[in-house]
């Protein structure tokens, strides 16, 4: 007969206790360990746009206080939806985090059937980094010198005036359908992969009109080699003082303004959410990365994660009323 050993209750007890102590702590001993390798952080669209811009600037900084390298992956395609869904597979342990755009996270939702990801369940919002306002901008040979004109000539030459965006479903592509909507303006919309390759063509006169961030196309205003017509926030932006909002010049009331933030897998733990968001913050708020960003138009946000959270939810469901008014369609 086999014998039976009884462990004394006070040991099971004392290993029970241990391993639940263990389980609890282990988050914590992981963040305080992290970041122990590089983090990658995808932006969804093409170098050389607004969301490239943010990025880099903020990555610069994080990656000197953090320690590690944070490692840029741009990938473009899908109007920014590739870049979304590979973050929202990724393991949620603080070394995947996705640039965020208006357009991915609040817009996308109401327009994209068969969205891959859900921008809210898939998703740890980590911090509101910067907002921007996009600029309507012309080709010299485009013979409007303020938005009533453009309107105007849209109208007398339907299908002459091409306007880009750095994408279906971006702020540039509603607010395009929506004056459309709202003027009568005949408007045709040619959709980027970001916002880089629309300033080549719009310079080059190969597209008449834009309607896209500011970092992207000031430089050349600034030359006069594009013509700005107005600004698309609420009020006129610092970086361009003596150009019109949309809502002076035709639209009261009219805002739309672009936003970038950070996300992380939803699942990733909170001590390391918490620290991202401590280290973004920082790096946004350091007065060499306000004199980079707030000269292109930027406006530095840096908002917690449940103020960011919240935030997505309030512009998911004006820009849901934005889509059905104008009647905006995935291409």
């Amino acid at each position: 007969m086999k014998s039976i050993v009884v462990r004394p209750l006070k040991n099971t007890l004392f290993a029970c206790c241990l391993a639940a102590v263990l389980a609890n702590t282990a988050p914590a001993i992981a963040a305080a360990a992290y970041p122990a390798r590089p983090v990658r952080f995808v932006v969804p669209f093409s170098p050389g746009g607004n969301a490239d811009t943010v990025a880099r600037i903020a990555a610069q900084k994080i990656g000197e206080s953090l320690g590690q390298q944070i490692v840029i992956d741009n990938r473009s395609g899908g109007n920014g939806n590739i870049g979304m869904e590979i973050v929202a597979r990724a393991a949620p342990d603080g070394y995947s985090v996705v640039l965020g755009y208006i357009s991915n996270v609040a817009i996308a939702p109401s327009l994209i059937p068969g969205l891959p990801f859900d921008p809210v369940k898939d998703f740890a919002p980590i911090t509101q980094l910067a907002s921007a306002q996009n600029i309507v901008a012309v080709h010299p040979s485009v013979a409007a010198r303020d938005l009533k004109e453009l309107v105007a000539l849209s109208k007398n030459k339907p299908g002459a005036i091409n306007f880009s965006s750095a994408g279906v479903g971006t702020v540039g592509h509603l607010t395009g359908e929506y004056l459309n909507t709202a003027l009568g303006a005949n408007l045709q919309h040619v959709p980027y992969r970001g916002g880089g390759q629309s300033v080549t063509d719009l310079v080059a006169g190969q597209i008449q009109m834009v309607i896209g961030g500011m970092a992207s196309f000031m430089p050349y205003i600034k030359s006069r080699r594009l013509h700005a017509l107005a600004v698309t926030g609420a009020k006129r932006s610092a970086a361009a003082p003596d150009v019109p909002t949309i809502a002076e010049s035709l639209i009261p009331g009219f805002e739309a303004t672009a936003w970038y933030g950070v996300l992380a897998p939803a699942g990733t733990p909170h001590e390391i959410v918490t620290r991202l968001h401590a280290e973004f913050a920082k790096a946004m708020a350091a007065p060499e990365t306000r004199q980079r960003l707030e000269p292109l138009g930027f406006e530095i946000v840096a908002s917690n994660p449940a103020q960011f959270a919240a935030y997505i939810k309030t512009e998911t469901v004006k820009w849901a009323k934005v889509v059905k008014v104008s009647g905006a369609k995935a291409e």
